[in-house]
């Protein structure tokens, strides 16, 4: 009798036979760089720096793609975008101290997105660790204590036997539900010791599925078939899970309208009958949410911008699928489905009833109808103007990659993003920068296609160094920067609450003439011309920047009074 424990995998002859004989002249990078490329990974984000040389000096012996950044934050914004375009593992290399440190703010907007990245960094000799104070450059007495409140997983490394199983397990933590970045730190001797252990041939680090429990679903879908005013919030769990499909047969079976939150975009069609779009900052829109008996929340925490600033109160039934459980009636009671929004929402789809309401659309028309009209009345015409310029320059199939920016904020409300995982922002986390590296990130995933980059100058001036990154790999990114003068929306954040801003004025440089500087085709648009000059550089490849000098209006909020 055979038990599953008996059972195992015999190496193959050709196996045993490159066992016994490793490659010459590998050190403890090569087992990273052989782990990577044996999980599935093709290409590599980073900077390097002295702890970390093992790994960098390893890459020359693989076939592993490298794009070496400027700044390590960037580098994480271009691994987190790599991964919300891909579905895989992004590996970000650092190096210790000041570079791992540079990259929690990245760390942090692809905790709050749901972006795998698999950070890889370095350490001080192993005789230095333990926090104890001996002098190592770059030390912390406990490095991985500053990402452990920011990533999903830490991993250790002490030998480099050790090295394939923490960064598969590491792997398979990003990749399974919910995705996340993850922290792996090895010492900088390990890195560079010779070795002797075999090449990395064969790993497991299949993510788990994060599957509903039956009876969750079935009194999900009771609530759901007999409900009178159903509606559904979708949120970036959607994205992440590619759930889009099922999403919009389960809204058609059962005539429930659809609002995407800002992480969601592109989650449900755009123009669909019973899509209420994405005006989740709008009375309108939170009033009919509020209305819903049965209310069905996707991927999606209803945190504070998917909540209009948590002024949203359902007086209904609140079903909620959420992959992450911290998130999981975090904000309102409800019906807790912890899975994988893919597998919820099919577990759904094939227990439903059908059922029928002639209203929603009427419904849906009129709400959207009335947002329009608020906005209408605020004479808002430039920046309207400006957005659809954007989406006409845009090709339906290109992503876009978005600041922290008034044009941005306008985006996440008002902006088409014509399809699932096209349209991404920082507003996860909230930090400036995000756009340009993400979007470099994003154009190294895939070649085929142009890539979009909007920021404000504010946040243009945290990614001009990788101006040289776009132009040494030709990077088919046209970076979109609306300059008015300063930080704009912390400008009228600033005089709506003290009358006077401060601090938000900038000093900045000519980005056209920064541009060419760095060999980069630059143009000054006007908003009349943005369409024609945004189109011609997104048609022509590699590297450009559009220069709009504008200074635009937000709408005014609903959550306030």
């Amino acid at each position: 009798m055979t038990h599953d424990h008996d059972l195992v995998l015999r190496p193959t002859d050709a196996q045993t036979t490159a066992a016994l004989n490793p490659p010459a002249g590998r050190n403890g990078g090569d087992l990273v760089v052989e782990t990577l490329a044996g999980l599935g990974a093709t290409t590599v984000f980073g900077l390097p720096g002295q702890h970390a040389l093992g790994m960098f000096d390893a890459l020359r012996r693989s076939d592993l793609r490298y794009v070496g950044l400027r700044v390590e934050n960037n580098a994480g914004f271009a691994a987190d975008a790599y991964g919300r375009v891909t579905g895989e593992a992004a590996p970000l290399l650092l190096s210790t101290g000041p570079g791992a440190l540079t990259s929690l703010a990245a760390l942090q907007e692809a905790a709050a997105a749901s972006a795998p990245v698999l950070a890889i960094s370095s350490q001080v000799p192993t005789a230095g660790l333990g926090g104890g104070r001996h002098g190592y450059l770059h030390e912390l007495p406990d490095q991985a204590a500053s990402f452990r409140g920011v990533v999903k997983s830490v991993h250790t490394v002490r030998t480099q036997s050790q090295i394939p199983s923490a960064i598969a397990a590491a792997w398979k933590s990003a990749l399974t539900a919910p995705h996340g970045p993850v922290w792996v730190e090895i010492p900088q001797d390990v890195l560079l010791a010779p070795t002797g252990l075999p090449g990395v041939t064969a790993l497991d680090a299949t993510p788990e599925e994060l599957v509903p429990r039956p009876e969750l679903t079935a009194l999900a879908a009771h609530l759901l078939s007999r409900a009178e005013r159903p509606a559904i919030i979708a949120g970036g769990g959607v994205v992440r899970a590619d759930a889009a499909g099922k999403l919009r047969a389960l809204a058609e079976k059962l005539d429930a309208p659809v609002v995407t939150t800002f992480g969601g975009k592109g989650a449900f069609p755009w123009t669909h009958p019973l899509s209420l779009q994405s005006w989740l900052e709008d009375r309108h829109t939170t009033d009919f949410l509020e209305d819903a008996d049965v209310l069905l929340v996707v991927g999606s925490g209803l945190g504070e911008l998917s909540s209009n600033y948590h002024t949203f109160a359902p007086r209904g039934r609140v079903v909620q699928i959420e992959a992450d459980l911290g998130k999981l009636e975090s904000n309102h009671p409800a019906l807790g489905v912890h899975a994988d929004a893919r597998l919820a929402l099919q577990a759904l789809l094939e227990t439903v009833e059908e059922r029928t309401d002639p209203t929603a659309p009427e419904r849906v028309r009129d709400v959207l109808a009335a947002v329009a009209a608020r906005i209408d009345s605020q004479q808002l015409t430039l920046e309207r103007e400006v957005l659809a310029s954007v989406r006409r320059a845009l090709p339906a199939g290109s992503p876009s990659f978005w600041d922290m920016t008034i044009l941005a904020y306008w985006a996440w409300s008002a902006f088409d993003a014509h399809a699932p995982n096209l349209m991404h922002s920082a507003q996860g986390a909230g930090g400036l920068g995000y756009g340009f590296p993400a979007a470099l990130g994003a154009a190294a995933a895939d070649p085929t296609r142009p890539v979009l980059a909007v920021s404000g100058d504010g946040g243009a001036l945290y990614s001009v160094a990788e101006l040289a990154t776009a132009r040494q790999y030709g990077l088919d990114v046209t970076w979109l920067i609306v300059d008015d003068g300063g930080y704009g929306i912390l400008r009228e954040y600033m005089t709506d609450a003290f009358g006077r801003a401060t601090a938000t004025e900038l000093t900045r440089p000519d980005y056209v003439a920064l541009a060419e500087s760095f060999g980069v085709p630059g143009v000054r648009t006007t908003p009349d011309t943005l369409a024609e000059d945004l189109a011609g550089a997104l048609a022509t490849p590699g590297p450009s920047v559009v220069v709009l000098p504008a200074v635009l209006r937000m709408f005014a909020p609903t959550h306030l009074g």
